[in-house]
């Protein structure tokens, strides 16, 4: 299941440090072969601007079919927190929300993982209704993949009932059941007809083979994050052209190869900094820098501070 500090990056558009968040609420249930969920609900600070965001998420691994997942994310804000319990509080427990000063302004992280044991019930016949959705349902389609989705309303009105329900126990496990089926509903038909009508500028990327060719050099970069890969290494690696490469990968991704892994690098030495404590030494060297300077200089480009001042807090 996906950390939710990264879909709220998305959500905010730049880096968020752990020490930023303020966890007010959660709640999770991860039952094997079922459906998992985590809802994580953080004070909203009154400088981030953050846009409401959806996303769908489909995780096939050919040789690893337990790895296989479906996931829903999603990081709505403006919600109102109250930040004591229901029947504490005078205003809430009496439909009185207007006059409540303890409510926050709150943003809200959602995480639904379906497995593909729980989704073949909902599989129909085989040979019948042959669908992009219903390979996707199915596991039948070959490649991973994450896309953005539109919160139409039935979507925020299911996102707010899960969000504010009053239900406890049994009861919430049997509502939040319910009402993850209508969110996995909303999103597979967003995706409706969508394999038809997708539409490249660089017309190679129409061939389904040449899309996998870059979706696997995507893989090979986050393989090789402590070990610097060049393009045209890269490129024979995945057995498709410098240029091809290049522009198809800017297309599918929205960046450069180059952006894209510098990135992911600076992430990851960000982990090791900030959770697992390693030195600016060793990370430096774990990612393959010539020198600790230029680990600095890259390290403080992507995240506005030095690797050393990450340390100290």
């Amino acid at each position: 299941m996906q950390e939710p500090i990264e879909i709220l990056e998305l959500a905010r558009k730049e880096p968020i440090m752990h020490n930023e968040l303020e966890l007010l609420h959660q709640r999770k249930q991860r039952t094997p072969g079922s459906v998992q969920y985590s809802i994580n609900r953080y004070r909203k600070m009154p400088q981030w601007g953050v846009e409401d965001i959806g996303m769908l998420v489909y995780n096939r691994e050919a040789k690893k079919h337990q790895n296989n997942y479906l996931e829903l994310r999603f990081c709505i804000t403006g919600n109102l927190y109250c930040q004591e319990p229901l029947t504490a509080c005078q205003h809430c427990k009496y439909k009185t929300p207007a006059s409540c000063s303890n409510k926050q302004s709150s943003i809200d992280v959602l995480s639904f993982v379906f497995s593909p044991s729980h989704l073949s019930q909902f599989s129909a016949p085989a040979g019948k209704n042959k669908s992009y959705t219903e390979d996707v349902v199915r596991f039948n389609h070959q490649t991973s993949f994450s896309k953005t989705i539109q919160l139409c309303s039935r979507t925020r009105a299911v996102l707010d009932t899960m969000l504010n329900n009053e239900y406890a126990g049994s009861m919430e496990n049997i509502f939040l059941n319910a009402q993850m089926q209508m969110l996995l509903l909303y999103s597979l038909e967003c995706m409706v007809g969508e394999r038809e009508e997708m539409v490249f500028s660089c017309k190679f990327l129409a061939n389904e083979a040449d899309r996998e060719k870059i979706e696997k050099a995507r893989e090979v970069l986050l393989q090789h994050i402590g070990e610097p890969i060049t393009i045209k290494e890269l490129s024979r690696k995945v057995a498709i052209n410098e240029c091809y490469l290049k522009k198809g990968f800017k297309e599918m991704y929205g960046t450069t190869v180059f952006d894209f892994y510098q990135v992911q690098r600076m992430e990851h030495a960000r982990y090791l900094l900030y959770e697992k404590g390693l030195s600016v030494t060793e990370v430096s060297l774990l990612l393959g820098y010539s020198s600790i300077s230029h680990f600095s200089t890259a390290f403080k480009k992507h995240t506005g501070i030095k690797p050393c001042e990450l340390l100290l807090r």
